[in-house]
């Protein structure tokens, strides 16, 4: 196994992971985060009340207790990660988690897994939050 297979099984074992539904959308203790590159969004789409926020800025607009931080969330909030295929949703879950997001984590297979499911979509034209 590589290193990088040993950080991301580390960081899905601090994860209670998401699979992909549309009860997601209904929760409103459910912030669903989408941090894949443009591009990825304009050609596939983004999930109907997803917040984008890029990857790069991520724990300084979800600290719960940032000066930075986005409004509608708190420490208790379940903030659930989309990239494309959950592998960097999983590194950014247990990221937030240690910035005091605890039931952060990830969507399992990521926005593919959401798609090839039948789940609902939305035009990926979002501009991001920075």
């Amino acid at each position: 196994m590589s290193a990088i297979d040993d950080i991301l099984a580390t960081a899905r074992a601090g994860l209670d992971r998401a699979e992909p539904s549309a009860d997601l959308l209904d929760d409103p203790n459910t912030l669903i985060v989408d941090i894949r590159p443009a591009h990825n969004r304009a050609a596939e789409g983004e999930i109907p009340g997803s917040v984008v926020i890029e990857r790069i800025v991520l724990e300084w607009r979800l600290d719960p207790s940032g000066d930075h931080r986005i409004e509608g969330f708190d420490a208790d909030t379940r903030v659930v990660v989309v990239c494309n295929e959950s592998y960097a949703a999983s590194l950014a879950a247990r990221d937030l988690q240690a910035v005091g997001l605890r039931n952060a984590t990830d969507l399992v297979g990521g926005f593919r897994a959401w798609k090839a499911a039948g789940l609902p979509t939305r035009p990926g034209t979002t501009t991001p939050i920075t």
